[in-house]
């Protein structure tokens, strides 16, 4: 009970931006945006389709609070790219669904939210696409399994333009990732410090850095 009324109003909000319900894998929901039909704008309506959920998310917590449920907390992972599209499986029976390298690089992304503190995660390829609708801050470059070239991974936080504190997080985090980059430690940590001490306290991913800054100070790479 407590999971299909998580999975109905999901599954909704796929359909309200014209996405495919690929399949429910356990508690999991796979969904493809830009097939069969073609849309140019597919990467924002998924980005769209991400941040409604993690707003429907919200007010789902706040009805099994009071119910005394165990509450539900998501990761998302998004990816875009050339995939292999169509009816596969057997002969008896088959789904129309996706496959592909870039099919599972959306789903090594939904993986690695718990290493962030984050809940949505979107590969370079999906930000570059939707990044005049959405917007959100680079979180770091993964090397995923199978994969020689790290990719560029950012979090996912809203529509249109940031502004006001937020815009100030992102630009404080980013310019912390350019130090981090350089190796330019103490700087890092520094802005890192701020984020996490005042513009958004005990912000998990800053804390990470921080704390991998400590350690490369220690044991440079």
């Amino acid at each position: 009970a407590l999971l299909n009324s998580y999975l109905t109003p999901m599954t909704n909000l796929v359909f309200k931006y014209d996405g495919v319900l690929d399949k429910y894998m356990g508690d999991a929901i796979m969904a493809i945006f830009g097939a069969p039909i073609d849309m140019p704008d597919h990467a924002t309506k998924a980005c769209y389709t991400c941040l409604d959920m993690m707003e429907e998310l919200h007010r789902l917590q706040l009805g099994w609070r009071e119910r005394s449920y165990p509450e539900l907390d998501i990761g998302i992972g998004l990816n875009s790219g050339a995939m292999a599209v169509g009816n596969m499986g057997s002969e008896i029976r088959f789904d129309y669904t996706v496959m592909g390298d870039n099919v599972n690089l959306g789903s090594r992304l939904e993986g690695i939210n718990k290493q962030y503190g984050t809940n949505i995660i979107v590969s370079q390829f999906t930000y570059d696409l939707a990044k005049n609708d959405v917007y959100g801050r680079e979180l770091d470059a993964v090397r995923v399994k199978g994969k020689r070239e790290p990719v560029r991974i950012h979090e996912l936080m809203g529509r249109g333009k940031p502004e006001g504190k937020t815009a100030e997080v992102i630009q404080c985090f980013e310019q912390g990732i350019v130090s981090y980059k350089a190796q330019e430690w103490d700087k890092a940590v520094a802005l890192f410090e701020q984020v996490a001490g005042g513009l958004k306290p005990n912000d998990y991913a800053s804390n990470m850095y921080i704390k991998r800054c400590k350690d490369m100070r220690e044991h440079p790479p």
